[in-house]
């Protein structure tokens, strides 16, 4: 398969996964929220997160390897691909030991000092243990073939595997919650899935790349690059933690499930986006390899048009819907007031602006610019504890939300000019402009809701309202990019319609 034909499948199965993610992420928090209460359903959403952190111990394995695979997939080069498989895995071993002590004691501090009313150390301890389960294979069994995969834009093989994993998970809590089965009983049981997603993708990687040595030398200049990567994955963990740990520090796991359940949304939408991305970052990182500059620019280009077309419907109409859905979703439940119209415009403002900067960030990763980048990303992290911690103290969550908000701006201005100067070597007009577009079409597709918005009492009234808002958002869009960007947006649709074609 060429690169375009990788990218849609790719994309169809990242769908497909996301869809099915999101399905289980709307079904799973209301049920935990009305079978167990807030309160657990916020130490569940903590201790996943706090989970999440423990995961920088893989200190940048899989990205130091998928960047180092891109040369030798493209040269065919079976040997120094077993090498730096072997590397990869043999490290990943070792960091999931320290992972593993990790899980334990988080387990032992976040019992001792957890302000839980109505959970023992013993509930939340099993608790902990049992959320990393997961953490813990992967590191073990799965990671080595998942870097190979990704790094072969195979992601498609990873998505598949996902879509079961959730599937059987979801029907087990389904099951389970109705039953109102013990809390540990549940986890346990959901948990333990884990081992037909492992197997699946493991199965997939030995049968698909019979010439990899597993007693072939470890390439350890492969890993070189691994205590660059970390910065970068601190950062994504840090932006997308930082308001659950700092809810949890500065205020109640309370608050923290109000806020879970406007991040699910905003969650789902990222995984959205994240179906138009699925192995670009390996096909850009190709090019770069490759060092076809122009085609890079010419394609990179096109993407920034795409994927802003799509962004720009997206969170117009999280905007204009978010607060219709929460109180449908949110209708019945009393143990706590789930419906904050302030909050709710904060996090889909902080969603957007984390988007935005996608074609930017995405580049740094398929050049490899991990050392270069390192004290920006170290500011953005800096900027989102100290002021979200400020703005925590100060406003309660919104607060938290607003210096989560301060530091993906300030990232988005920063990549705005580093990547045209270090990586496509062009000028960052074109994409500030398609920026301030986007900016632009939001206001207007909201601007709908603000003359036209009745009252959603159950999810079909919603999703009328979401099929009125979603015609008028893929109008004005579609409008806006044939009026300031019609030369790439034909070259998009036109490149679209001929991959339909020989799939068809």
């Amino acid at each position: 398969m060429n690169r375009t034909q990788k990218f849609a499948l790719n994309s169809l199965t990242s769908m497909i996964s996301q869809i099915v993610v999101m399905a289980a992420g709307m079904i799973t928090p209301r049920l935990m929220i009305a079978t167990y209460g807030s309160e657990m359903n916020g130490l569940v959403s903590s201790l996943n997160q706090f989970i999440s952190y423990l995961t920088l111990v893989e200190a940048g394995i899989g990205g130091a390897a998928i960047y180092s695979l891109y040369k030798p997939l493209a040269e065919e080069d079976h040997d120094r691909i077993s090498s730096i498989v072997v590397a990869a895995k043999k490290s990943y071993r070792q960091a999931g030991y320290i992972f593993s002590a990790g899980i334990f004691i988080l387990a032992v501090v976040y019992g001792l000092l957890s302000n839980a009313e109505s959970v023992t150390f013993g509930t939340i301890f099993t608790l902990a243990i049992i959320l990393g389960i997961n953490g813990c294979f992967d590191f073990f069994f799965v990671a080595g073939d998942r870097v190979l995969l990704t790094a072969d834009q195979r992601n498609y093989v990873i998505s598949f595997a996902t879509i079961i994993n959730t599937v059987l998970r979801t029907v087990i809590i389904c099951v389970m919650t109705a039953q109102q089965m013990n809390i540990l009983l549940l986890y346990g049981c959901a948990s333990a899935l884990v081992i037909i997603k492992a197997g699946i993708i493991v199965c997939y990687s030995h049968n698909n790349y019979t010439y990899l040595e597993k007693k072939a030398t470890p390439d350890r200049s492969a890993m070189e690059k691994r205590w660059e990567v970390i910065y970068q994955q601190i950062l994504g963990i840090i932006q997308t933690g930082a308001p659950t740990v700092l809810a949890t520090i500065l205020l109640n796991l309370v608050s923290v499930s109000v806020y879970s359940i406007y991040n699910m949304v905003i969650s789902g939408l990222n995984g959205v986006l994240s179906i138009f991305i699925s192995g670009l970052p390996a096909g850009f990182g190709d090019l770069i390899a490759r060092k076809e500059e122009t085609t890079l620019r010419k394609t990179v280009s096109e993407f920034e048009v795409a994927y802003y077309y799509i962004l720009s419907i997206v969170y117009g109409l999280a905007f204009a819907l978010i607060m219709p859905f929460v109180s449908v979703y949110t209708k019945g439940l009393s143990d706590a007031n789930y419906y904050y119209p302030l909050l709710g415009a904060v996090i889909v403002l902080n969603g957007l602006l984390y988007n935005i900067k996608t074609p930017q960030s995405m580049l740094i990763v398929s050049a490899g610019m991990y050392k270069e980048t390192r004290w920006r990303v170290t500011i953005q992290g800096l900027i989102i504890i100290v002021f979200g911690a400020i703005g925590g103290r100060l406003a309660g969550m919104v607060g938290i939300m607003l210096g989560s908000c301060l530091s993906n701006l300030y990232r988005t201005i920063d990549l705005l000019f580093f990547t045209p100067k270090y990586i496509t070597h062009g000028s960052p007009l074109k994409s500030l402009l398609r920026m301030l577009l986007v900016m632009v079409n939001i206001i207007v597709i909201y601007g709908l809701s603000l003359v036209y918005n009745p009252e959603c009492m159950s999810y079909l009234q919603w999703f009328k309202l979401a099929i009125i808002y979603g015609v008028w958002a893929v109008v004005v869009v579609t409008a806006s990019a044939y009026a300031f960007e019609k030369k790439e947006f034909i070259s998009v649709m036109k490149r679209m319609f001929s991959l339909v074609k020989r799939k068809v």
